[in-house]
């Protein structure tokens, strides 16, 4: 795969199955336009293949009815809008708006009567985000905007920005009634997300932070509020924090959830499947084996028990979880899909599962439980196999990783690749860095050490108050297995990551710079004492992973040993990151420059923290070119 097969990959994401419709959504980078673009899609349940079933400039949540007549989804219809909410008939015709909201709507979901839908949507407050001050007035230019008055630390999220000023509020519409407005059901004093409805359509449940968001808090719970309209009424104090929740026929409901002391952050806690039976909750998986992977969506009721999909050593499974399981471990929940995969969403319509799998070589699938692959988006661009590398650190623990080698015989050159997180891992799904570094002829180790999920709580929890411990070396022994190959060239490794993986970057060639030739730090942590002040999560996250001792917060950041380095060094960044802002960069490459060593910048306009896997297709390409002639510069 190269920089320019980019526009080649099309990869499924949210997956809705009902009788014999099964729909997905797809996108495709397209370069050229610097716009993500796809449909929605049929997939045929004899395995005859899908076939495209809208046609927008990019179409996406589908969701079908409950009786099965309706589809809604999100829409972009114009290049640079937010989505807006659509609904159409399941057996064809033309979508239909249901919302013209400023910035767009969130993922439909459908009441039981299979009329109406709830979604969320963030709502600006006059006179900002292009919405005018008062009734027949213009909006203010972004540089005409009121000061903002801010009174708090959870002030602005990356990829998201200030969030006070436009908190995300619950609505509902009548799909079927084509002259109906939205009606809004709270008033913007909070944030409510995620809803879902009551089985009886009466109430819908939503997540709102502690005391609806009176204060700073590390803990959101779960609400409700009638349909109709009135006022929101606690349901039930989370464990920790929620995500997910599921309405239950008894009236209970299920939900995901971390469990940590009230005050505390909760870093590096495993996500549990929790159940509320209206009187307590009740955690119904084991704390330290299963961690649900919230990104693949909510859980799913079946008659056969609850489907989530859980974290498990790099790849995402899909398992099922009696509805009266008390802190089941995972080897008890029964494997349905994503073994040794990536289970990016699933969906069910009675004892019918399909779900959207990804692997190293293969950008998605979507397939049929019990009944194989339905349909493979699998990319026209060869793309290369993950083999998996298992060894032992110093300390005697267990180490674990992958590696995606090139063609041919070598020896290789060798890219180290650290994760992000640090609570996060590489996956056995697809990834398009590693097939870029594999098809340009490098050796990509991609290691999971301490610190990563998937793993075991008390393995996540390892690095807390260690960070250039454990991890270092668990990920120097990762290499090392790799190295112990004859087809692997020793002599010529490079080390790169993002956002933690570029703190790792930077204290590798600090502390084992002998081993490498050149380093790419990106979008990293490199001084927690800025961080504390300048990121979006650093007045909690560097407490929680570092102490709040100062001393001991330069003793963890990599720039105190700026000094050591002496290696050709990039350091990258975007303009608008504000989970490792701008200045974490900067302060990096001022310190190397004026050391003598041979260190550049390179600063993304317009992108945040996601860059590399959501930011503009043109800057995604771009990057890559960059980081190819970095390496043949320095690897040859």
């Amino acid at each position: 795969m190269r920089p320019d097969d980019l526009q080649s990959l099309t990869q499924p994401g949210s997956v809705s199955v009902r009788g014999d419709l099964v729909l997905v959504n797809v996108a495709t980078p397209d370069v050229a336009a610097n716009a993500y673009r796809g449909g929605l899609h049929r997939v045929a349940l004899d395995g005859s293949g899908a076939r495209r079933w809208t046609w927008a400039e990019r179409d996406l949540a589908p969701r079908i009815s409950p009786d099965g007549r309706w589809v809604a989804f999100l829409r972009v219809t114009e290049r640079g809008k937010p989505p807006q909410l659509h609904v159409m008939p399941a057996d064809g015709g033309e979508a239909r708006g249901l919302t013209d909201l400023k910035l767009g709507a969130g993922v439909p979901v459908w009441a039981p009567d299979s009329r109406r839908i709830a979604f969320s949507s963030r709502v600006p407050e006059r006179g900002r985000y292009g919405s005018p001050v008062a009734e027949g007035e213009d909006a203010p230019t972004p540089d005409a905007e009121a000061p903002r008055h801010i009174t708090r630390l959870d002030y602005r999220i990356d990829d998201v920005g200030f969030t006070a000023d436009r908190h995300a509020r619950l609505f509902t519409v009548d799909a079927l009634d084509p002259d109906a407005e939205p009606v809004e059901l709270t008033d913007g004093t909070f944030s409510a997300v995620e809803p879902a409805w009551t089985a009886d359509g009466e109430r819908l449940l939503f997540l709102a932070d502690r005391d609806l968001g009176a204060a700073e808090t590390f803990h959101n719970d779960l609400y409700s509020v009638p349909a109709s309209g009135g006022a929101p009424e606690l349901v039930v104090q989370s464990p920790g924090w929620t995500a997910h929740p599921v309405a239950l026929p008894d009236g209970g409901v299920l939900f995901y959830s971390t469990e940590h002391a009230p005050g505390t952050s909760g870093v590096a806690r495993n996500m549990g499947l929790w159940r509320f039976d209206g009187e307590r909750a009740t955690r119904l998986t084991d704390t330290e084996t299963v961690d649900c992977e919230k990104a693949a969506g909510p859980s799913v009721v079946t008659d056969a028990g609850v489907l989530v999909a859980v974290r498990n050593r790099g790849a995402v499974e899909l398992r099922r979880v009696p509805l009266d399981a008390d802190n089941a471990v995972l080897s008890d929940l029964e494997l349905v899909a994503g073994e040794l995969a990536e289970v990016k969403s699933f969906a069910a319509d009675g004892d019918r599962v399909v779900a959207v799998v990804s692997r190293s070589d293969n950008t998605g699938e979507v397939v049929l439980v019990g009944g194989g692959t339905l349909t493979d988006f699998g990319s026209t661009v060869p793309l290369r196999p993950s083999l998996e590398l298992t060894g032992t650190a110093p300390d005697g623990y267990p180490v674990h990783g992958w590696l995606v080698l090139p063609e041919g015989e070598g020896p290789h050159p060798v890219l180290l690749a650290v994760h992000g997180g640090p609570f996060m891992y590489h996956t056995k799904g697809f990834f398009d860095e590693a097939q870029v570094y594999a098809a340009a002829g490098y050796a990509v180790v991609l290691p999971n050490p301490r610190g990563s999920a998937g793993y075991g709580q008390s393995h996540g929890q390892a690095v807390i108050g260690g960070f250039g411990t454990v991890d270092v070396d668990d990920i120097l022994a990762v290499l090392d297995v790799a190295l112990e190959r004859p087809d692997l060239d020793a002599d010529r490794v490079g080390v790169m990551g993002g956002s933690y993986g570029g703190f790792m970057t930077t204290w590798l060639a600090a502390h084992h710079g002998e081993r490498f030739r050149a380093a790419w730090s990106e979008r990293a942590v490199n001084a927690w004492d800025s961080f504390s002040g300048s990121s979006d999560i650093g007045w909690f996250f560097t407490d929680a992973y570092c102490g709040p001792s100062q001393e001991t917060q330069r003793a963890m950041s990599p720039l105190t040993y700026a000094e050591k380095i002496s290696m050709p060094f990039m350091v990258v960044h975007s303009e608008h990151d504000w989970r490792c802002p701008l200045e974490q960069a900067q302060r990096l490459f001022v310190a190397l420059r004026r050391n003598g060593v041979e260190a550049e910048m390179l600063v993304f306009p317009g992108e945040g923290h996601e860059l590399t896997r959501s930011g503009k297709p043109r800057h995604r390409k771009q990057r890559f070119d960059h980081v190819l002639a970095w390496w043949a510069r320095h690897l040859g």
